[in-house]
Formats: C-alpha cells, sequence, structure tokens
C-alpha cells in the first residue's frame, strides 16, 4: 500500500458490499478456503486503492478507477506484479462488479471493459521418470519421518493430487477397494469441493501401508487425537508450508538439478500419463480439470518431448 493510501473504514458502504461478495463466492459457489482468502486479498487491496482516491461506494466507482489501480498494480517499481498475479487480481475486480451489477448495488459494471494483461504461454513443467524416481528413492528409510515423506511424495505421484487436497485428507479417504486384486483408491476434494476418486498404484499402496503401521502412530501420540493422514513432528495436520519444504529438501538430497515444487508432481503425473497412452480425457478426470482443454496443455508437453527425441534419432530430422 503506498503512503498516499488509506485503508477503507470498515463501515463504509465498500467495505460492506466487498463482505456480502466474499459472502457470495463462499456461500453460492462453494469456493475453497484458500480461494476465498485469494479473493479477500485481492479486494482488500482493490478497496483500499479506492479508498486512497476517496472512492467510499460502489456506485462512486468509475471505469477511470478500475485502470488506474491495474496501472498501479504494474507501476510499483521493484514491486510490481507480475503479469499473472496482475491477471489474476483484476479477475477478482471483475467479479465483485459484476456481483455489484447482479445485486443492483450500481447501474453499470464499469469493469466490464477492463482486459488482463496477455499471459505468456508456459508449459507445466514435469521432470523425467528417471528423476522422478531418483527423488523418490531420497525417501527410503524405516525412520518415521521417511516413512511419512514417501508416503506423500509417493502419493503425489500416483494421484496427481494438488499439496492443498495431500495435506488436507484424512485416514479414512483412503479406500480399500473390495475384491481381490482390485486397486485402492483414494478420495480426493477439489476446487469447490468436488470429490474424485483416484486409484493408488502398488508403489503407493505399500508406502501409506507402511508410514500408518509403523509411523503415523509415533507421530499420532504426541499431539492430540486428529483424522488427518498426513502429521507433523508434533503429531498436528502436515500444513502445505512444511509439505513444500519436504518437497524441496528431498529434491536437493536427489541432486537431479531442476527446480521441484509441489505441482512438479502434478505436472509429471499428467505428463508420464499420456506418454504412456493415456487418453486425455481420463486423465482430465484423475486431474479434476472441469475442462478438458485445461489438460490438453499437457499434449503439447509430450509433443515437445516427441519432437526432441525425433530431431535427435532420425538421420534426416536436421
Amino acid at each position: 500500500m503506498h503512503a498516499a493510501e488509506a485503508p477503507a473504514a470498515p463501515g463504509s458502504p465498500l467495505h460492506t458490499a466487498q463482505s456480502r461478495y466474499l459472502r457470495h463466492v463462499t456461500i453460492e459457489r462453494g469456493l475453497s478456503h484458500n480461494t476465498i482468502q485469494a479473493y479477500r486479498r485481492d479486494l482488500d487491496a482493490y478497496v483500499d486503492h479506492l479508498a486512497g482516491a476517496g472512492v467510499t461506494s460502489p456506485d462512486a466507482i468509475t471505469a477511470a478507477d478500475v485502470t488506474a489501480f491495474v496501472h498501479e498494480l504494474r507501476d510499483r517499481g521493484e514491486e510490481s506484479l507480475a503479469t499473472s498475479s496482475t491477471a489474476r487480481m483484476l479477475s477478482s475486480v471483475r467479479g465483485f462488479h459484476r456481483f455489484l451489477l447482479e445485486e443492483g448495488l450500481v447501474a453499470a459494471d464499469v469493469a466490464a471493459d477492463a482486459r488482463p494483461p496477455k499471459l505468456a504461454s508456459r508449459l507445466p513443467k514435469a521432470i523425467s521418470i528417471d528423476q522422478m524416481a531418483a527423488l523418490l528413492a531420497t525417501t527410503d528409510g524405516d525412520d518415521e519421518k521417511s516413512l511419512r515423506d514417501k508416503a506423500l511424495l509417493e502419493l503425489l505421484y500416483a494421484t496427481g493430487a494438488r499439496i492443498s487436497e495431500a495435506v488436507d485428507l484424512n485416514v479414512d479417504d483412503i479406500i480399500n477397494s473390495a475384491g481381490e486384486g482390485a486397486a485402492d483408491v483414494v478420495r480426493l476434494f477439489g476446487k469447490g469441493g468436488k470429490q474424485r476418486l483416484v486409484p493408488l498404484g502398488s508403489f503407493a499402496r505399500a508406502a501409506l501401508d507402511a508410514y500408518l503401521v509403523r509411523s503415523r502412530p509415533l507421530l499420532s501420540a504426541r499431539g492430540a487425537s486428529t483424522p488427518a493422514l498426513f502429521l507433523g513432528v508434533r503429531g498436528s495436520r502436515l500444513s502445505r508450508q512444511n509439505a513444500w519444504l519436504i518437497i524441496r529438501a528431498r529434491a536437493e538430497q536427489a541432486k537431479i538439478g531442476v527446480d521441484v515444487s509441489p505441482h512438479t508432481f502434478r505436472h509429471s503425473f499428467a505428463t508420464h500419463l499420456l506418454e504412456g497412452g493415456a487418453d486425455v480425457r481420463v486423465v482430465q478426470e484423475l486431474l479434476g480439470h472441469s475442462s478438458v482443454a485445461t489438460t490438453q496443455i499437457y499434449t503439447l508437453v509430450t509433443a515437445d518431448t516427441l519432437r526432441d527425441m525425433y530431431t535427435q534419432a532420425h538421420p534426416r530430422a536436421r
């Protein structure tokens, strides 16, 4: 926040409208807690910007105010937001203004013509199967942390789960399928609370079994009773931040020479499935994407891989 800006007064019409909108997206759209918090941060910045310009009610906002906010985000010098962050914040603002119009709080949607900055096309970053194997091998060990870390990382790679979905799992979300030889599945809760069932491979199942029998009881004894699947060293649910630190530490230990994040596991899961011949619509369901178009970006990754291999291997490719 710049020195010229002043936070909106908690009881102002603008602040009240913001609160109404956040309640609306929470109840009507069933968005996750993390998404709601992102909306809140974006709109706090927007409302504070308007207050700094002397705008305290929704019907006083003009298209010029929206444009000025976008310019302010871009012109912070070293604090300027990335293009993707600016686009996300503008999306939050546009959703807020659509709500204001639908609720009859304003006569026009002054953000309707605001356009986000064009995002550069970025392909998901996946690591190779050998690199993934090396990373997972760093968790070999019989101590409680190694058993937990192996279960977490094997589950991420086996299911393509988002890190928030993984740490939100409870023990009862691991489902033993009926019938001999039937694959075990995990129940994941994605964006908007949407549920999906994803199979667990033999490596993930073995890692989870070892963790649940030999590690989790020891961790659980250190804290209050919790249904959480993955626990920290004090016996409470493992946080997203700690899960991220585990992944970073294991990647550094593996010395695979690339940056690894929780999403690397999700990207690698999708890419390796498609490279193995899986149908894109099956991968869509496993990832929990609402649109197949989102999943199809991974086909570009595999196409690039095939092109590189062709160029290197075919005698007349170059």
